[in-house]
């Protein structure tokens, strides 16, 4: 069942998205680690499952931060404080 709010990137997009090789990308579809759907023989990855197998790997995950889009993280800032996290609460759970 298709959802029509789901991403889906090529294994090149994911592999530069992620920082790593495209070789990862494809051992993990051979060990069916990944969600895909085939579109014009080519793989179509979800996203949300791209996300979810990074974070289980630490080499993924560490490479991701290192080379990928975690790189930038530290260099976002959220300026709508609907949607940053409220210091007090932060020390709160802290507590």
């Amino acid at each position: 069942m298709n959802q029509p709010n789901t991403i889906r990137l090529s294994i090149s997009e994911a592999a530069k998205l992620f920082g790593i090789d495209s070789k990862t990308i494809r051992r993990a579809l051979k060990n069916q680690e990944l969600r895909y759907v085939l579109v014009r023989g080519r793989y179509k990855l979800n996203f949300e499952s791209l996300l979810k197998w990074s974070q289980k790997k630490p080499t993924v995950r560490n490479k991701t931060n290192k080379f990928g889009l975690g790189q930038y993280v530290d260099k976002w800032k959220i300026n709508n404080k609907h949607f940053s996290p409220n210091p007090e609460t932060l020390r709160n759970d802290r507590l």
